[in-house]
């Protein structure tokens, strides 16, 4: 514990809480402890579906309607929050209680101007800025790393990014100058460098005002890097719970082992991640056992039939029948090997010279004054059964790029071969036909699915339009087996996508993008709002199709842990433009473009005692609608020399194959 931490701040005590009340109501959180101290970050792991969302708003007194609290006590300094009345329990949210949620887009209201959604907070919670609203709207913009705030704080919701609309959440928590923090997924839509700006915000908050923050995530690399204390959570209960050191130098429940045995990384390309078998119970049933049991490698008859005892201190054990767990059991355990995948020299598609540019209208005739230029002029070449990696910083045009290549936005100019088409002269019924080759998986699952439809009807509407299946059992067959890929039961199929949790409605989209089994799909970080253990399985199913269809992939994400683990290639973008691209051996080892250096230096390592020097980048990334002049780059380049200011650079090939847009790269 930092010599900054004092008190208790916050302390969960039996939390139980049930949603229905017939016979076999869910019981998604029982019996929960939790401990936060002042200026303490306490994180929370675990499966997609465990609770550890229900558990964070249970704490802030947002559940559903159909849910309730049966037991426990939850004790904000001497305040017992579940004895407030509703109108006290607003005073504290906001004010001494924030909150991050996950989904940013289905939280903030798309009516109403950011600063006007950010200033709300700011009137209700900061007694000291209340008379100053729009300059602490935009120092708060500003906090959190989202360029021209005097201007964005103008804009709608829809027309920001989803990195940064998750900025945008983060600073409405931040407005009431919260003691405790409660961030569900704060980072998971974040590129590396703005993660690693937003963690050294919520660093430096707490050495100024002594905020506790409980941190919900499936990164293991940020728990390692800010966590104090770590607990992980398994169908409705706390598994294991220790300080940071002990749980990365040797975790002791057998679920917290599996979690970093499906860590990505590049030692393990060519090889199948280890999965966790099966999934989580579901909580609408009495547990006589040990509720990992039947997925555990050292389960045995006695963990089915008697609960495991809790070892160790409240606050610091482990809960698991075992006195130890084997040494064998964690990160050592065999993986093994995949088949390479089919693969070819003729490129499937090819991108030349695209650019995707909006006009900016002004006046009463809407004359066109400008242009955003939110692509540039891209080149992209991506083979049959090959994956090429783009990544950049959220807003530089990674999602309009790919939208671009499958005709989803007109691209402006340039040209989109797929196969023997030229995409971009396609309209219509042609154009139609041609779409079950290619399919993208969407950033934000919530908002791309009808929330009136069931799940069968989502996963299963392009079989219906491609008329793939004989009738509605075989599309239900089909899209039942789909499901239980990504890791989600048949009793899916006749649920509603609010039923699910964020991750379980990634896996949705997921399945929705494989069905038609396409030949490119566009990956629109489809693996973000999952779990390590989920996303070593849609990592190994998207090589497996990989492997058997040739599946060509264009994956847009900001994990690089993902990046040197699945692609071929990375293509690393800035404001528009290609800046570097290469095979991933060559450009994750050593990069060559100063941008590509500040990314890697700012991943976030699974080892809490390693060290490593972030690289800084001054200022914000430019607007895309005025382009500093010269290199793009040069105005947050600590290399930066005059001849950077003056001109764009060439794209210079190298002798590995890798292409850099840099005056400065040398071989």
């Amino acid at each position: 514990m930092s010599a900054e931490q004092g008190k208790n701040l916050l302390e969960v005590e039996g939390l139980t809480v049930r949603i229905g009340s017939g016979a076999s109501p869910a019981q998604p959180v029982d019996g929960v402890n939790l401990r936060l101290s002042e200026g303490e970050t306490f994180a929370l792991l675990g499966e997609s579906g465990c609770g550890k969302s229900m558990t964070a708003l249970s704490i802030m007194r947002l559940l559903p309607t159909a849910a309730h609290i049966v037991s426990g006590h939850v004790f904000l300094q001497e305040t017992d929050l579940l004895l407030l009345s509703e109108q006290e329990m607003r005073r504290e949210r906001g004010g001494r209680v924030g909150m991050i949620f996950q989904e940013p887009m289905t939280s903030l209201n798309p009516v109403m101007t950011i600063g006007r959604q950010i200033g709300e907070a700011v009137q209700l919670h900061d007694a000291r800025r209340s008379g100053d609203v729009q300059s602490r709207v935009e120092e708060l913009l500003g906090a959190v790393g989202i360029p021209d705030p005097g201007r964005r704080a103008n804009e709608y919701p829809h027309q920001l990014s989803g990195g940064m609309k998750q900025r945008v959440m983060i600073a409405m928590a931040l407005a009431g100058r919260p003691k405790l923090l409660i961030a569900d997924e704060p980072t998971t839509a974040l590129d590396v460098t703005i993660q690693a700006q937003v963690l050294k915000l919520l660093k430096d908050l707490q050495q100024e005002t002594g905020m506790a923050v409980l941190l919900i995530t499936h990164d293991l690399g940020v728990v390692a890097e800010v966590a104090d204390r770590v607990a992980v959570m398994y169908a409705g209960q706390i598994v294991e719970t220790a300080d940071r050191h002990t749980f990365f130098a040797g975790p002791r429940h057998p679920y917290s082992r599996k979690l970093f045995e499906a860590l990505p990384t590049t030692g393990k390309r060519e090889q199948a991640l280890a999965v966790i078998p099966g999934a989580v119970p579901a909580l609408d049933q009495v547990f006589d056992g040990c509720r990992f049991a039947d997925r555990c490698q050292y389960g045995t008859a006695d963990c089915r039939r008697q609960s495991p005892p809790w070892r160790g201190e409240v606050h610091d054990g482990y809960r698991c029948i075992l006195d130890a767990v084997p040494a064998d059991a964690g990160v050592r355990a065999p993986l093994s090997s995949m088949a390479e995948p089919e693969r070819s020299a003729e490129a499937l598609v090819k991108v030349s010279g695209l650019k995707v540019h909006f006009p900016i209208r002004r006046g009463v005739f809407k004359h066109v004054v400008g242009h955003v230029k939110a692509v540039d002029g891209i080149d992209l070449e991506i083979a049959r059964g090959r994956t090429l990696a783009l990544v950049g910083e959220s807003g530089c045009g990674k999602t309009t790029a790919g939208k671009g290549v499958l005709q989803l936005i007109r691209p402006t100019s340039g040209s989109v071969l797929f196969e023997n088409d030229e995409l971009t002269a396609l309209t219509g019924k042609k154009l139609r036909r041609r779409r079950s080759d290619f399919q993208i998986i969407f950033q934000d699952p919530a908002s791309s699915m009808n929330p009136r439809m069931l799940v069968e009807d989502i996963v299963g509407e392009g079989l219906t339009v491609q008329r793939i299946g004989a009738n509605r059992a075989e599309r239900r067959r089909i899209v039942a087996e789909m499901l239980g890929q990504v890791g989600l039961n048949q009793a899916s199929l006749k649920r509603y996508p609010h039923e699910f949790s964020g991750g379980q409605r990634q896996r949705i989209a997921i399945a929705r993008a494989l069905v038609l089994r396409p030949k490119l799909i566009v990956c629109d970080e489809p693996t973000s709002a999952l779990d390590v253990s989920v996303q070593a399985q849609i990592l190994n199913l998207l090589a497996e199709l990989q492997r058997d269809m040739g599946l060509a992939y264009l994956f847009i994400t900001h994990n690089l842990s993902v990046v040197s683990y699945l692609a071929d290639e990375v293509a690393v973008m800035y404001l528009g433009r290609i800046v570097e691209q290469g095979r991933v051996e060559q450009v994750m080892s050593a990069p060559r473009h100063p941008y590509t250096e500040a990314l890697l230096s700012a991943v976030p390592q699974v080892d809490p005692k390693s060290r490593r020097e972030v690289i800084r980048l001054q200022g914000d990334m430019p607007s895309p609608a005025s382009p500093p002049d010269g290199c793009h780059f040069h105005p947050r380049c600590p290399r930066a020399e005059e001849v950077c200011r003056r001109s764009y650079p060439e794209v210079r090939a190298f002798g590995d194959g890798s292409r850099v847009a840099c005056h400065l790269a040398v071989t």
